[in-house]
Order: structure tokens, then C-alpha cells, then sequence
């Protein structure tokens, strides 16, 4: 990039594809070696994987399949750990791998969806150990550089017995071998510090050596496109990470620098020798930056800085062949992370692109062949007819179908409402619930907050006693033993169910108002478990019916107003995470520590109806009912400890999950609320600052991510509200309490909306009454069924907007005619009269004060008089012609000098004068026109 020169990759931006353009059911491995772990051909991506001890590798493609998903499949290659991997430039389907088993083999690899070849094409053996590196040449087939731990060798891939060429041995480990794009010359860095340049037909020594490193730490180098620059990345001697250009020629020093902060990470770099353009990734880093490299000053420019969700483990730059030109799309970088590869794209912006699925023949610069040539893109077809423009409604509906479905709630906004409703000075909180506890309750009267003081105390406060706390003198509920979870009844504000670690519930009876006294004696003691109980929840129809689930492996249901136990429900081989009542009632789904989901019908079986496999981890998982009870949305870990979502049909749980969305990586498990209104569920874990926003729709994509909400400090818990509690005037579609670890704060989340004044029908459809039972738990265990009613959020003044009149669109400008129009000077003359005199007033209609005043004629108004007094009275006339307004200005001077002098008069006009009242009053327009 030249400084008086503009480059045209100079506004390059990068893109992170969206989740679903992910390649998932990746497990890359974290190990120790000189390779960049991935590497991509036009067509085909290897990478290294943990299976095997790293010996397996791991296939995919390029572009999706026909039903839009990657295939991922695994090859048995090495007995030891894969160390490199590179793609033939002449043949998509050759691969050469080297390990650490001291062996180097060719692979002629299929499609990931076909059968893969059950060996090696060709197995070379070098014999100078553990190898590290392996790159095929640019310009001849079948030759390879292959580099061990202090030696590189060259191998012709046809001749198996014997290597060409045996370069002379570095001092220390080899690092990084680079081919020059016309294959002339072989550099390497080692740890040696030295950089070497290999002319292998001329002789077996370096043409070229110098000490160009500062750190013996791990590097890399690379021949940028086919000048005789060298590019280096490594540390310094401040062990910070740097990227140096060289001149192969002049090795003694570099030509220029970059330095890109300290880290441990290795720094991988690739270049696009077509546009100038390097990449640089940290191993372990969540950053890719992005630099143009000149061959004159300034040597690196850095183009972009881009952001990731996940560390990297490993990158490779897509050829150019399998780019997407039409998007002006100038590089592709995959990154490889713990559990996917990320397609990382970027583009050049241009002002006019072509549209796709358009014929361009008619264009006389566009050839047959560009213009019948398909994309390679995916979405490369509209479906629009050639010849024509597309409207506006069939443009919308391309980007739509180019970009996916979107949910009317992704720009849902979560905010803290103010101070005055907190609950603040929040002290001795009980940060060790069990992780099957959501942290606290609330309902729509009260919060039940546990705290860490003996005998397992809950604070009971009152929402309409907001504030802040008193230092001491709670009164609290004991309830004698550490609390493992509770929960308020749904059909009795007052009635609060609380587990304990002595395997009883407790049924507590909140007065009317709060609590004014510590309770000390329960309503009821529900007995029946013989360990420890994990969690209690409330049956959503029937009255005075509650699941608890336990470490003694059942399920057990329970009739409060008897008391006693009604039904035991077993099958569980292992701690059971979470429980969830369907929406009817009717069933009672699970999810366990061995690694199932089970379904229950109680009133049929104490054994599951259905029964499937539940998330891969083990740290814990909450289950929760979706779209009307046909789905099981589950969140829990997969196998390599990411919180990930899952979706489960409850038809047919033994077909596993159809779909699945990652999030993080976190210890805590995230809780979920599920809205039937709307289909939005919303989670976040204890400890977490982030609350994720997902809408769950029953067909693919089936999770369709929202706007996320952040806190500025972690959350202990997040409890909701009922649907009664939103402000719909302000479009809530969700109010809850964040439990933080000394307050307690209200949340809603609304949708922005421009029209407020109307009812949004859209999102507000008639809520189910869950607050109100519909039968009773005796008649529900009698076979009977209940439905809840639903009731209208629409306030009665306010009109849906499915019924509010169109806006009429109106010009918020002119027309450019009106500023444009000649106007005379009489025209503008009249419009600044008109203007001034309406905004004074009529004269007549606002009389002034002086009027009224006692002693002055009319005629001293209109005619300059002097009188020879000790006071002197002076009444001018002072016409403003130049800014064609004009006043009669009277002013009463009382000059202090007794003799009148014509100085003293004089300093009455000229300057402001403190003894002089203005007297100003307006004239009529004739009398301006006159003047």
C-alpha cells in the first residue's frame, strides 16, 4: 500500500457467518505441534480431532450439502498424533498427513458422505523421527517438503524408498518450512533463531542464513507472493508477538514490524498472494487481524481487527476457487475452535454489484461463460426472471430467503427498572443452593429469598415494599434444615413448598401483608423420600398437586390437601437434573444424569412412555415444554462442556435431537423461561452476567437468536413474573426480579415498537388464566382433564393495531421547487413585514402602559419637543430602514447635568444611558411603508 496511493483492499471487512453457517459436531483436539490443525482444498476441509490420541482426522466440505448441513466424518490415519496436513494444489482429494509416528502418507479422500478409502495411497518413512511438518510443492505434483525435528528433507512421492534431497540439519527445533510461489526456493525459521533460504537444485546448504529472530519461541514464515520478501511471525525479546517482513536477499535485518500485543498463542499466518492480504491468529486467541503487505513503505497496514465467539485452534485460508466473486468476496478463512469450524468471509464493499440469478448477456463486457457459469454460493438463485428488475416486495423476499427466517423479537430489549423499585441492602444471601434450585422465587405478591444464616432461613419480601432492607430484625421463616429447592404455589400466593436435605417438603402459610414475625411451625410436612430431594414442582392445572424428584432415583407426586403420597414414578439410573409439567398436565418429562430423556404419563405407568438421549455432559441440564407441548427443548453440556440448547419432538424422543444450538462455555447451567405467548425463551445461569433470548419455532431453524441482555455485575438468579405484570402501553413482553448478591432488581423486556399509543395485537394474543387452577388434584388423578381460560391484555382505551389506520406517509422535507422559486424584493419585503408584525401584534389590540399614563398628549408622541428644565423630556423618531423594520422610540432622559449641554444629550444617544426608560412601540405597516 503505497501513502499516496489509495489500495482498493483498504476498506476489506470481515464476516462471521451466522451460527447455522457453522460446521458443527467438531471435537478439535489441543495439541502440541508445528501445524496449523486445518487445512481446505476448493471442495474438501481436513482437520485434527482428539480421537485416537489425535491420530484421527477429522472431514467435512466446503459448502453444505443439498439439505443446507455439513457432514462430518472421521479417518483412522496415524497411530500417533496427526502433526501436519496439507491438500495437493493439483487434486482436491489428495492429502498428505505426518505424525509423530515417523510417517508421512497420502491420502485419496472421498466426499464425507461416502465411504472413505480404508487406507493410505502412499506411506513414506522418512527415519529421523517424530515429524512436524509436510507441505506439498506449487508447481510440481507429487513433490513434498517434509521437515522432522532438525531436518527437512524432500521426498518424490513415486520413489517411497529414498528422499531426493536431504537439506543440511538446523541448529535446533525446525518451526515453519515455506515453499516460493514459482517453487524456486524453500525457507525455514528454527529455534536456533536463524532464518534459512534452501536453493535444493543448487545445493543442499543455505544460499541464505541469518540470526533474524529475536525469541527462540515457536514461529512461522511464509514467501510472499513471488518477490523475494519473506514474512516472519514470532516473539521479541519482551516475549511479545510480532510480525516481521524481510528481504530473502538482505536476511541481516527486517524491512518493517508489526506488534500485536503479549500472548502465549502461537501466531498463525496466512496470505492471499492475489490481493496482498495476511491474516494473523493467535492459538488460544478470540482475534483475527488482518494486514495489507506492500512491497514498499509502509511495509504492513493493518486492514481490519476482527472479533470471535470462540478461541482458535486452528485456521486455514480457502483457495480462491471456492469463492464467492459475485459478493465481491476477495478471502475465506475457517477457524477452527473447540466444537466447530467458523466460516470467516472477507468482502470488499463495492457500490454496485450484479444481481444474482440475473442473465447479464445483454452487458457487451460479459461473456458466455460468466454469464452461464453458476456460484458456488448457496444462495445464489433468487428465482428472478432475467430481463427484469426485481420490485421491492420480490427483493425483500430474496434477502429473505438468502439470509433465513428472522424472529419480530430480535431486537428485544432487556432493561433494569429504576432504583425506586429495588430491593436494596440485601445482606447474608445463600450463594449454595443446589444447582437444580433456580436461586429464589416469586409470584406476583411476594419473593422467597434463602439466606446462609443457621437452620435454613427464607426471607419473605413484599413487592409493594420496595426499598431498602433494615440491618436487622427480618423475620424469616425457619425452616430447620439447609434448603435444596422451593417454589410458591401457583393457584396460592401464600402458600410457599420447601425442600430440604433431610428428605422432607414443608408447606408454609404466608399472612396476608408479609411476614411481622418469624415462622417457626410449618402447615404440613409432606414425608415419603429417603434421601435427599432435588427439586418440587407444582402441577399447572390441578390445585394442591406437587412432583418432587430425589437422590433416592424417583419422582414422587404429592396431594397437599391430604397430605399424602399419591404416586411414585422410577427408571432413573442416576441424579435427576430437572422435571417439567407438559402444558395440558397430562405428562411429566425428566432428564437425567445417565444421560436420558424419559417422558412419564403418572396416572398410566410409574415407568417412562417414551424415553431418548438426553445431552452428552453431565454437569446438569433444566427440560422445558415448547410450541403448544409438541417439542422438549432441553438445555444442558455437550460433550466437550459447552452449554448448548436441544431440541426433542415429544412424538418420538428415540430419534434424538433435530436441532441444537450452542452458546458458551460456563459452568452453571442455564435455566430457561419459556413464554407460551410468544415462543421466546429466556436464559441465563447462576454467576452469569448474560441473559441469552431465543425464539423457538416449530420448523427449521427451529431456535432463531434474540438480542441478548447484559448485566453489569453477575446474577445469583432470574425469577418471572405473570403476563398481568407487563406494561403492554410500553410493549413488555416479559417482567421478571434479578437476584444479585446484595439486591433485588426488576427486569422487563420489551419490544421496540414505533406506534405505542396502539395495543400490539401481534405480540399480545390472548394469555392463558395459569394463575387459576381448573380442577382439583383428586379429580386430576381420577382421569379428569382441565383446560386453562384465556383472557385479553388489551386495555380498554386502547385501540389494536390491527385496527389503527394507515399512516400517511408525509414528505418530511419541501419539494426542492420551493427553495428554488425566484421571489422579488417586494415579495420579500411583504413576508418579513407579515412576519414581524404578527408576531409583535396589532397596536390597537395591545395597548402599551404609557398610555394610560396621566399628562402625556397624543401629539408628544408623533413631534420632537424640548423644554427648558432642570428634567429634560426628549422624543425622537429613529427609523431602522436597513433592516426594514421599524419603531417609534420615545425616551425620557433625566440628565443629571443641570445646564443641558449638547455632550450631555449627545451620551444619551451614542451610548446606554441607565436614567433613559425606551419606550417602543410597533407601527402599523403603512406607516412602514411610508418610512
Amino acid at each position: 500500500m503505497n501513502r499516496f496511493k489509495t489500495s482498493k483492499f483498504k476498506n476489506t471487512t470481515p464476516k462471521i457467518a451466522k451460527k447455522d453457517g457453522w460446521i458443527s459436531n467438531v471435537r478439535a483436539g489441543s495439541f502440541t505441534s508445528q501445524g496449523n490443525h486445518i487445512k481446505s482444498s476448493t471442495r474438501l476441509v481436513a482437520f485434527n480431532t482428539d480421537q485416537a490420541g489425535g491420530g484421527m482426522l477429522g472431514l467435512t466440505s466446503v459448502e453444505p450439502g443439498s439439505d443446507g448441513r455439513w457432514t462430518v466424518t472421521v479417518i483412522p490415519c496415524h497411530a500417533d498424533l496427526i502433526t501436519d496436513l496439507d491438500f495437493s494444489p493439483f487434486n482436491d482429494n489428495l492429502l498428505a498427513t505426518c505424525s509423530a509416528d515417523e510417517t508421512v502418507k497420502l491420502w485419496r479422500v472421498c466426499e464425507p458422505e461416502q465411504e472413505q478409502p480404508g487406507g493410505a495411497e502412499v506411506t513414506l518413512c522418512p527415519g529421523e523421527g517424530r515429524l512436524e511438518l509436510v507441505a506439498f510443492h506449487p508447481t510440481s505434483s507429487g513433490l513434498l517438503a517434509v521437515g522432522s525435528t532438525k531436518t527437512a528433507q524432500l521426498w518424490d512421492t513415486s520413489r517411497q524408498q529414498s528422499p531426493l534431497a536431504a537439506l543440511e540439519p538446523h541448529g535446533d527445533q525446525l518451526q515453519s518450512l515455506s515453499w516460493k510461489q514459482d517453487g524456486s526456493l524453500l525457507a525455514s525459521s528454527c529455534k536456533d533463531k536463524k532464518l534459512r533460504v534452501f536453493d535444493p537444485r543448487a545445493q543442499l546448504t543455505p544460499v541464505q542464513s541469518a540470526q533474524g529472530l529475536q525469541s527462540n519461541k515457536d514461529s512461522r514464515i511464509l514467501w510472499i507472493k513471488d518477490s523475494d520478501h519473506i514474512l516472519t511471525t514470532g516473539f521479541d525479546q519482551m516475549r511479545g508477538r510480532e510480525v516481521r517482513l524481510w528481504d530473502s536477499r538482505k536476511l541481516g535485518s527486517s524491512l518493517g514490524s508489526a506488534n500485536l500485543g503479549t500472548s502465549n498463542g502461537t501466531l498463525m499466518p496466512l496470505f492471499d498472494p492475489d490481493s496482498g492480504l495476511l491474516t494473523v491468529s493467535g492459538l488460544g486467541d478470540s482475534v483475527i487481524d488482518c494486514f495489507e503487505v506492500s512491497a514498499s513503505e509502509p511495509f504492513l497496514s493493518q486492514v481490519s481487527h476482527c472479533l470471535t465467539d470462540a478461541p482458535t485452534r486452528g485456521v486455514a485460508m480457502v483457495p480462491k476457487l471456492a469463492l464467492d466473486v459475485l459478493s465481491c468476496e476477495v478471502m475465506r478463512v475457517l477457524q477452527l475452535t473447540d466444537s466447530f469450524i467458523v466460516p470467516i468471509n472477507y468482502h470488499v464493499p463495492r457500490k454496485e454489484a450484479p444481481v444474482r440469478g440475473c442473465s447479464t448477456s445483454s452487458s457487451p463486457l460479459s461473456s458466455p461463460s460468466s454469464s452461464a457459469a453458476p456460484s458456488r454460493s448457496p444462495s445464489s438463485t433468487s428465482g428472478l426472471s432475467s430481463g427484469f428488475q426485481p420490485s421491492p416486495s420480490q427483493s425483500v423476499k430474496a434477502i429473505s430467503s438468502m439470509l433465513g427466517p428472522s424472529s419480530k423479537f430480535r431486537h428485544l430489549q432487556g432493561a433494569v427498572l429504576h432504583r425506586d423499585t429495588h430491593f436494596t441492602n440485601l445482606k447474608g444471601l445463600n450463594l449454595t443452593t443446589p444447582g437444580e434450585c433456580d436461586g429464589f422465587c416469586a409470584n406476583r405478591h411476594r419473593v422467597a429469598v434463602p439466606l446462609a444464616t443457621a437452620g435454613g432461613q427464607i426471607a419473605i419480601f413484599e413487592l409493594s415494599q420496595a426499598g431498602k432492607l433494615a440491618d436487622t430484625g427480618l423475620p424469616t421463616i425457619q425452616n430447620s434444615v439447609n434448603v435444596a429447592d422451593f417454589s410458591w404455589d401457583p393457584f396460592n400466593s401464600h402458600r410457599l413448598v420447601v425442600a430440604g436435605d433431610d428428605a422432607k417438603i414443608r408447606v408454609w402459610q404466608v399472612p396476608e401483608g408479609g411476614l411481622t414475625e418469624t415462622l417457626t411451625e410449618p402447615e404440613a410436612i409432606l414425608q415419603g423420600h429417603t434421601e435427599k430431594i432435588y427439586s418440587v414442582k407444582f402441577h399447572p392445572l390441578a390445585s394442591g398437586l406437587l412432583a418432587s424428584s430425589s437422590y433416592d432415583q424417583t419422582v414422587r407426586l404429592w396431594n397437599l390437601e391430604s397430605g399424602d403420597e399419591v404416586k411414585a414414578l422410577r427408571g432413573h439410573q442416576d441424579q435427576i437434573f430437572g422435571m417439567a409439567w407438559s402444558p395440558d398436565g397430562k405428562l411429566l418429562a425428566t432428564v437425567c444424569k445417565d444421560g436420558k430423556l424419559r417422558i412419564y404419563d403418572p396416572r398410566k405407568s410409574a415407568d417412562p412412555v417414551q424415553e431418548g438421549a438426553g445431552p452428552e455432559g453431565h454437569r446438569g441440564a433444566r427440560v422445558v415444554w415448547v410450541c403448544d407441548g409438541k417439542y422438549l427443548m432441553v438445555s444442558g453440556f455437550d460433550s466437550r462442556s459447552e452449554r448448548t440448547l436441544y431440541l426433542h419432538s415429544a412424538e418420538s424422543l428415540s430419534s434424538g435431537a433435530i436441532a441444537s444450538a450452542p452458546t458458551d462455555v460456563s459452568p452453571s447451567t442455564l435455566i430457561p423461561f419459556y413464554d407460551p405467548d410468544t415462543s421466546v425463551v429466556i436464559l441465563t445461569g447462576k454467576g452469569d452476567t448474560r441473559v441469552y433470548i431465543f425464539e423457538i419455532v416449530p420448523e427449521a431453524p427451529y431456535f432463531l437468536e434474540c438480542a441478548s441482555f447484559n448485566s453489569s455485575e453477575p446474577h445469583k438468579g432470574l425469577a418471572f413474573l405473570p403476563k398481568t405484570e407487563c406494561v403492554v402501553q410500553e410493549v413488555e413482553v416479559a417482567r421478571g426480579l434479578r437476584l444479585s448478591k446484595t439486591s433485588i432488581e426488576p427486569v422487563v423486556f420489551r419490544v421496540p415498537r414505533v406506534r405505542k399509543e396502539f395495543f400490539q395485537d401481534d405480540v399480545y394474543p390472548d394469555t392463558a388464566v395459569w394463575w387459576e387452577s381448573s380442577l382439583t388434584a383428586s379429580a386430576w388423578l381420577a382421569g379428569s382433564d382441565g383446560k386453562h381460560h384465556s383472557i385479553s391484555l388489551k386495555p380498554k382505551d386502547m385501540t389494536p393495531v390491527s385496527e389503527a389506520p394507515k399512516e400517511v406517509q408525509v414528505r418530511k422535507y419541501l419539494p426542492s421547487s420551493h427553495y428554488l422559486e425566484e421571489k422579488t424584493d417586494e415579495q420579500k419585503k411583504d413576508e418579513l413585514l407579515s412576519a414581524m408584525i404578527g408576531k409583535l401584534g396589532n397596536m390597537d389590540d395591545n395597548p402599551l402602559p404609557q398610555e394610560s399614563f396621566q399628562g402625556v398628549e397624543d401629539d408628544e408622541w408623533v413631534s420632537d419637543t424640548h423644554t427648558n428644565t432642570n428634567v429634560h423630556t426628549h422624543t425622537h423618531t429613529h427609523t431602522f430602514t436597513h433592516a426594514l423594520v421599524s419603531f417609534r422610540v420615545t425616551s425620557v432622559c433625566c440628565l443629571a447635568d443641570q445646564s443641558g449641554s449638547s455632550s450631555s444629550q449627545g451620551a444619551c444617544w451614542t451610548e446606554t444611558c441607565h436614567s433613559c426608560v425606551p419606550l417602543m412601540r410597533p407601527m402599523s405597516k403603512e406607516h412602514l411603508s411610508n418610512a
